[in-house]
């Protein structure tokens, strides 16, 4: 992370109080990187951007499930009802029952719904929790195989074998770290040009699992993110995108002409990543006026706004090709 550069800035009261690090990568529809920001080309760990990817591996191993069900295979919801509605169909479509889910158990991550799940008597639950959509997704996959379930989260189940292939196709390279992500599945790392790479792939598909995913994600981001996130908000800002988040400040948005953009926010801080994006998104030549609003968040003293989380002024002209 020594290469990543001072891009976002917290000020308060007009003081700078705060900087944040950051790397970016923009790809064009030739999956050649065309700009950045700091080392592209390092090893990250995409935590949940890499879904998309995964449910990519799934469709083209049978996963039969389309619309908003697939764009919560490929999500990390809130955990409104909806969500944990569309988990019980994805598993029930196919004779499934949510205890087979090995995802952790959780709350929902939405203050409104975590709220409501409490209030109804619910304790952290695995079918709560913001990946179950894509534990769902898996277990489905399987059953339509023949492959075995109580191991699916195994590196070597067939089902990881396969999508670990698709994951190398779509960013273009090796997968370079494996480690294991925090619902407790297999987490692939590559570089951050990578994931630009093959989120561009995936929004420009003209068809096959990619497009599959891609119409999915993008005609039901809510499914994707939820009813209250700056995912959603970008979906919006971003005709014909197909964005996905992930923990510790990764973000990646590809865009319907093939170009992929890619963030990571180097000390993981979320408040960093959505002016970020949506300030590269604006040097890209998107002017919405849901993007105008994302390139800023306020800064609170005593509950009102002082000041705001912002992108360092001038820091994008630094973008190389």
């Amino acid at each position: 992370m020594s290469s990543d550069v001072e891009v976002v800035e917290v000020v308060r009261n007009g003081f700078v109080e705060c900087v944040h690090r950051a790397r970016v990568a923009v790809t064009g529809p030739d999956g050649e990187l065309l700009a950045s920001l700091g080392d592209a080309e390092a090893p990250l760990l995409p935590r949940s951007s890499n879904k998309p990817l995964q449910a990519v591996a799934m469709v083209r191993e049978g996963l039969d499930v389309e619309g908003e069900l697939l764009a919560l295979v490929s999500a990390s919801h809130s955990g409104e009802a909806f969500h944990r509605d569309g988990v019980r169909r994805i598993l029930g479509g196919c004779g499934l029952d949510p205890s087979e889910l090995q995802n952790v158990v959780d709350f929902p991550s939405d203050a409104e719904a975590r709220e409501e799940w409490i209030r109804q008597g619910h304790r952290r639950e695995r079918i709560a929790m913001n990946c179950s959509g894509k534990h769902a997704g898996m277990l489905r996959t399987c059953q339509r195989n023949g492959w075995s379930r109580g191991d699916y989260l195994d590196p070597a189940h067939p089902l990881q074998r396969r999508t670990r292939d698709v994951v190398a196709e779509l960013t273009g390279e090796p997968v370079a770290v494996d480690a294991v992500d925090g619902c407790g599945a297999p987490l692939l790392g590559f570089s951050l040009a990578g994931l630009a790479r093959a989120f561009g792939r995936i929004a420009a598909a003209a068809g096959g699992a990619e497009r599959k995913v891609a119409d999915a994600v993008r005609s039901h981001p809510e499914w994707t993110s939820g009813t209250r996130r700056d995912e959603l908000r970008f979906h919006r800002a971003v005709p014909g995108s197909v964005g996905k988040a992930g923990a510790e400040a990764v973000y990646a948005i590809g865009l319907p002409d093939g170009r992929g953009v890619a963030l990571k926010i180097a000390d993981g801080s979320e408040r960093a990543r959505a002016p970020l994006m949506a300030e590269v998104l604006l040097a890209l030549g998107f002017d919405d006026p849901g993007l105008q609003a994302l390139r800023t968040s306020p800064v609170l003293g005593h509950g009102r706004p002082v000041g705001e989380v912002r992108v360092v002024p001038g820091a994008l002209a630094a973008l190389a090709r």
